[in-house]
């Protein structure tokens, strides 16, 4: 196959993957704020939510020809 070129299968597989991935980020990231929330530190925690919660917006914008 030339790039740019997948299989149904694959692509099923791809979004399938996506989906997961942001749905653990999204996950962390509000778990994180939880902890944020009882916590007598909460800067660092905040912070940590915060990259959980890029990351999941940045999978949104990968493709497969970017692996």
């Amino acid at each position: 196959m030339a790039k740019g070129e997948h299989s149904a299968e694959y692509l099923k597989g791809w979004e399938a993957a996506i989906a997961a991935a942001r749905a653990w980020h999204t996950g962390k990231a509000k778990q994180t704020l939880v902890l944020a929330k009882r916590s007598r530190f909460p800067k660092n925690l905040e912070r940590e939510a915060e990259v959980h919660e890029r990351a999941a917006e940045l999978l949104a914008h990968l493709s497969p020809d970017d692996v």
